[in-house]
């Protein structure tokens, strides 16, 4: 299945739910809970939870672009369209957009 039915059916099941219409704050604090457990898969090398954490973070996401009345694919378009022709530098193994190097 690829992203496209992958994140329609995640709509579908969202609205089955009714978290369409949740609060997007407690959406946030959802998202905030993922991304605590991506870095504690990345500090402890837990691959496993390092894959459900990503794809959970991709599903609070779609669901608080939903709860905003916004497209996930949207906000991604709009995202790539600011970097897409970023110049920078790695710095300790972070990018450093060029505006940032000065």
């Amino acid at each position: 299945m690829n992203l496209n039915e992958l994140t329609d059916k995640i709509r579908i099941w969202a609205i089955e739910r009714g978290l369409d219409e949740a609060q997007p704050e407690k959406q946030m604090l959802k998202l905030v809970e993922e991304i605590g457990e991506l870095a504690e898969g990345l500090a402890k090398g837990n691959l496993d939870e390092v894959i459900d954490s990503i794809g959970d973070s991709y599903v609070v996401l779609t669901i608080l672009a939903m709860q905003l009345d916004l497209n996930i694919e949207d906000c991604i378009d709009a995202a790539y369209e600011e970097i897409k022709d970023r110049k920078g530098a790695m710095k300790n193994g972070v990018f450093v957009k060029e505006a940032d190097l000065k």
